[in-house]
Parts: C-alpha cells; sequence; structure tokens
C-alpha cells in the first residue's frame, strides 16, 4: 500500500515537472522569451567588462583621482605593476579566497542554525534553509581579532589576523576573485543540465552566453547546501567589512590613528552588514531567491562587486582622508540613520505584512485584493511609494560616499552605480509584478503613483 503512494506521488511530480519543462520549452518556441541587460550581446559585453571595472577602481581608489585613468588604460600592466608581477602574492591571494570560502562554508554547516523554509516553488515544494549567518559573522569577527595562530619560540599562540597586507595586495585579490567567479558560474551552468533540475524562466533562452550569464538554475544545491543563499550574504558580504577593517589597519600604519571618516565607514558599513545577516530569512522572499537563476550575474555580484566595489570608500580613505570637522561627520551621521530608519522600517512593516496580514499591530494599513488572492498594500509606507525601500538604501550609500569629502568623484561611483542599479531593478520587479498581477497591478500604480520619492519620482 506505501509503495503505491509513494509509486503515485513521484507519478505525479514526475508529470508536475514535465508540464513545468513543457511550458518553458513553448515560451522558448513562440518566441516570447524576454530578454534583460541587452540580451546576448548585453550580458556578453558584462561579461568581459565587468571585471575590468572592479580592477580600475581597484587602482583608482588607490591613486585617488579619476585622470590616472588615463595611464592605466594606454599601459595597464606596468600601472598595476611598476615593480612587475609578483605571481608568488597572487598565488598566496588565490589561496586565501579559496581558504575563506571555505571557511565560510565550514561555519555554515558546522554553527547552531534556524531552519526556516523558503516560498513554494514550481513543483510545490518549499526549501528548507540554514539560518545561522548572524552567528558567522560575529564568530569570524572573533577569529580575526584572537584567533590567528602565530608560532612564537616554538609554540602556537593565537592572536590579531595580520589584515593590512590586504590592502597591499587588494588589486590580487580581486583578479583571483574574478577567476573564481567564472570557474564557479562555469561548474554551476554545467550541472543545471541535469535532469530533474528545476530552472530559472529567465535563464532558459536557448543562448549559452545568455544562461550563463543569468543563471539557469534557480536554487542549485549540494544536498541541503544552497549555492545561491549561501552566497548571497556569507563570502562577499562579511569579506567586504574584512576588507574595510584591513583598511583602516593600513590607514593606521600610515598615519598613527585612525579617522573619524575612517571610523564611521566601518560602523554604517558594518551595521549594514550586521543588518542584513540579522534579517537573513527575510532574504527568503526577495527576487534574488524566489526569482533569479545562479549564474554570473549573481556569482560575480556576491563574490567579486560587493566586496570590492563596496569597499571602494574605506579604500580611498587610507591616503585621501578629508579629515572632516566633527559638526560635518555628525551630519552625515544623520543622513545615514535617517536612510536606515526608511529602508528597515518599509522593509520590516512589508515582512510583517506578508507573514501575517491579520497581525493586530498592522490592523491600520490599507490594502488592496488582487484576483490572485493576494494582498498588496497601499497604505504605510508602501502607500508613499512603490519602492521606497530603495530610496532609504540609496540614501545610506550616499552617506557612506560624503564621508570621503568632495576632492575626487571615484568614491562617489557607489552612490552613481547604486542608483541606476536600483532603478534597473525597479523596472525588473514592475514587470515581474506585471505578469504576476495583471490589471490589478496597473489598478495599484494609479493608487500608488510614485516609485520612489513621493510628489516627484
Amino acid at each position: 500500500m506505501t509503495k503505491n503512494k509513494t509509486k503515485d506521488s513521484n507519478d505525479k511530480n514526475e508529470v508536475k515537472q514535465k508540464n513545468i519543462t513543457k511550458s518553458s520549452n513553448s515560451r522558448k518556441i513562440n518566441n516570447e522569451f524576454e530578454y534583460e541587460f541587452g540580451g546576448p550581446v548585453g550580458t556578453s559585453l558584462n561579461l568581459m567588462f565587468l571585471p575590468v571595472i572592479v580592477l580600475v577602481f581597484a587602482q583608482l581608489s588607490h591613486v585617488g583621482n579619476i585622470s590616472s585613468i588615463y595611464t592605466l588604460w594606454q599601459d595597464p600592466i606596468s600601472t598595476l605593476y611598476p615593480d612587475g608581477t609578483n605571481l608568488d602574492v597572487i598565488f598566496k591571494c588565490f589561496i586565501i579566497l579559496v581558504g575563506w570560502f571555505l571557511f565560510q562554508v565550514a561555519m555554515e554547516r558546522l554553527l547552531p542554525c534556524d531552519i526556516v523554509y523558503g516560498v513554494k516553488l514550481k513543483d510545490g515544494n518549499r526549501l528548507p534553509y540554514r539560518i545561522n549567518g548572524h552567528l558567522a559573522f560575529w564568530v569570524t569577527l572573533l577569529i580575526l581579532e584572537n584567533g590567528w595562530p602565530y608560532m612564537i619560540e616554538k609554540k602556537i599562540q593565537l592572536g590579531r589576523v595580520p589584515l593590512a597586507h590586504l590592502y597591499d595586495w587588494y588589486i590580487e585579490l580581486a583578479i583571483c576573485d574574478v577567476i573564481l567567479c567564472y570557474v564557479i558560474s562555469l561548474y554551476l551552468y554545467i550541472r543545471s543540465f541535469r535532469k530533474g533540475v528545476i530552472l530559472a524562466d529567465g535563464g532558459q533562452s536557448g543562448w549559452t552566453v545568455y544562461d550563463f550569464f543569468m543563471g539557469r538554475e534557480l536554487n542549485p544545491r549540494i544536498r541541503t547546501f544552497d549555492w545561491k543563499e549561501f552566497c548571497e550574504l556569507r563570502p562577499g558580504l562579511i569579506g567586504w567589512i574584512l576588507l574595510n577593517i584591513a583598511m583602516a589597519s593600513k590607514q593606521y600604519d600610515h598615519l598613527g590613528y585612525i579617522t573619524g571618516s575612517m571610523i564611521l565607514t566601518i560602523i554604517f558599513q558594518g551595521f549594514y552588514v550586521w543588518d542584513a545577516l540579522f534579517q537573513e530569512k527575510a532574504i527568503l522572499t526577495t527576487m534574488d531567491i524566489t526569482t533569479d537563476g545562479f549564474g554570473f550575474m549573481l556569482v560575480f555580484g556576491d563574490l567579486a562587486w560587493v566586496p570590492f566595489m563596496y569597499s571602494i570608500q574605506a579604500r580611498y580613505l587610507v591616503y585621501h582622508d578629508p579629515h572632516l570637522d566633527y559638526l560635518t561627520l555628525f551630519s552625515i551621521c544623520a543622513v545615514n540613520f535617517f536612510g536606515y530608519w526608511i529602508f528597515r522600517s518599509s522593509n520590516g512593516q512589508k515582512d510583517a505584512f506578508r507573514r501575517d496580514a491579520s497581525n493586530p499591530n498592522l490592523k491600520h494599513l490599507k490594502y488592496m485584493e488582487t484576483k490572485r488572492g493576494t494582498k498588496l498594500l497601499i497604505s504605510g509606507w508602501w502607500g508613499f511609494a512603490r519602492k521606497i525601500n530603495y530610496t532609504g538604501d540609496w540614501i545610506m550609500g550616499l552617506s557612506w560616499c560624503l564621508l570621503c569629502g568632495f576632492d575626487s568623484i571615484v568614491p562617489y561611483f557607489y552612490a552613481i552605480y547604486f542608483a541606476i542599479l536600483l532603478i534597473h531593478r525597479s523596472i525588473r520587479d514592475d514587470v515581474f509584478c506585471q505578469h504576476k498581477y495583471g490589471e490589478d497591478w496597473l489598478e495599484y500604480k494609479k493608487i500608488v503613483k510614485y516609485r520612489f520619492i513621493p510628489g516627484l519620482f
């Protein structure tokens, strides 16, 4: 009896999987596939030039001005390595990166965790996730401060990790990280052709370069280890803070003290990372996890772009600190926490509503019913603008740039890039919601008219 039930269940799952595949194939046959990022041509350019941007800004944030890009363009090798390339350092950096990645994997596997289930997938299942990123964050900092083994008088003793070297090896680390991202992305692309894999809708174009960039498999896993959720919040995000601390260590070696701008950069960005890890389960309902495949776009973004492009301010401040006065620093603090208040309050309100719309604490909120049976908030933070959380996020990022003063545009790359990213992401979300809600989404946009800033935009 039990065997028959199991067989029936397996047959149903197989039919369901075939229907999913069939639906995806018919979408391609009918030429209904919707390309993003400029299609195969645009994604090819991204594959080539995104790593170049990382390496260029690694150098610009060291030199401190945008004019050096001309020298870098003329002779990149001599500019990056005036004393010649050091293969020994590159080898060390590759070992460091692989060791760092495996160290974070070990903590994800071994530290105590909460098991939280994600959203329902196409096959009706919900995947379990090990939520312990917050604990991993603190254990990492503890080991960095007190857990590095030294050999002193033939005895192993523990002490602080010598992080200042990471400033000197920053470009080599970035090069090795880019290579590692290509390797991981290739591995994920190849394994996505396994039988029975659930594919992301956006990664089934049939163009190899496009699918490689966007990611074919929705939730690549090795048993219970989820590649995408792990990379979203662990090696790159915590690595960003590690690099910031390394920059502060280098500034101390250079000046004999750490400046106010550097301290606030570490506090602001450290708090941002801590908050993301503390709220780790909230990521399970985001577009990255629920919709996007895990290809080069997210692999590179998580593991290379975040740690190296987001640490530009700290790297710039090592030799180019503007030495801002206390009043200016206090004003920038106010800007940062204003942005955080918008960002966290709006996200918290949305997350609480998604989990339990009947919560008495949310009874003051208004919403509209959709034909899908779901509810869309039209009051509170989400009555002001459809992407009000993005506005708060950008304001926080702007405050990080302001800490660098106004002598160079280099540290402001983050604010410029992030504005473009959030606008593009909001457009992607809008298209996705249009498909999801149909006419209800058009009605919703008539009620909540603005995208980012109430009354303006």
